[in-house]
């Protein structure tokens, strides 16, 4: 399977963003982590801290596993693998934390995938999501890179597995969302410029940590999702 979207090396770069996210979620990211549709794993040199213990890549585009151990950044102590498939090729294994970064809208049986996530989770174990927000901001940027939505509280909520229990939900970057909007009506651009992304990780994200706090993470371009397996 090779992946559609051209925006993995632009976004690559994006490092206050990342760190931004990673801030949210980092007291649920311990023990074996999987990192579902990994890419090209630069994720992974963010969310690795001293509880990780192994780190799995799993990503069904063999031309971008090849390139994890250049990019993924991860510390010499930690175990690591990749493995070319996708969680329907993992039935028996579990780990105590998975990642879906900017995944999940690229799977259309949402739901079917999110049962299998949680069959991959030990007891205790944390479900950690990042999605594109609100489906008013569809664009022809999510539908060259291949989203079959956006997502909003209600949605995710309704494509999770009863068994799981939400413990963290956020809408980060409302700053962002703007521009997302501006993108939409205005420039129409199928994809973002590498000046376009260096302006808004560079401005954007840093004003978005302030706004956000002062508008209560109740809007904003991407949705930040944890859940727990009791």
């Amino acid at each position: 399977m090779n992946y559609v979207g051209t925006e993995l090396e632009i976004f690559q770069h994006a490092v206050r963003w990342k760190r931004y996210w990673y801030s949210v979620v980092r007291p649920y990211v311990a023990g074996n982590v999987l990192d579902v549709g990994a890419g090209l794993g630069v994720n992974a040199g963010y969310v690795c801290n001293e509880r990780v213990a192994s780190y799995t890549f799993l990503e069904p585009d063999a031309r971008l596993l090849q390139q994890v151990p250049q990019r993924s950044g991860l510390p010499s102590h930690v175990q690591q693998r990749s493995i070319h498939g996708t969680t329907a090729d993992l039935r028996g294994e579990h780990f105590n934390t998975l990642l879906y970064i900017d995944v999940l809208e690229h799977i259309e049986d949402a739901a079917g995938e999110l049962q299998r996530a949680c069959d991959l989770l030990h007891s205790g174990g944390h479900l950690i999501i990042v999605v594109p927000a609100f489906q008013f901001l569809y664009s022809p940027f999510d539908k060259a890179i291949g989203h079959f939505r956006r997502y909003d509280r209600a949605m995710l909520g309704s494509q999770m597995p009863a068994s799981l229990r939400p413990v963290r939900m956020r809408y980060l970057d409302s700053a962002g969302l703007l521009l997302s909007l501006g993108n939409k009506l205005l420039l129409r651009r199928a994809t973002p410029t590498p000046a376009q992304i260096t302006f808004w990780d560079r401005w954007i994200v840093p004003l978005s940590r302030i706004t956000d706090t002062l508008t209560a993470h109740t809007f904003g371009r991407s949705l930040v999702a944890v859940y727990r397996k009791p």
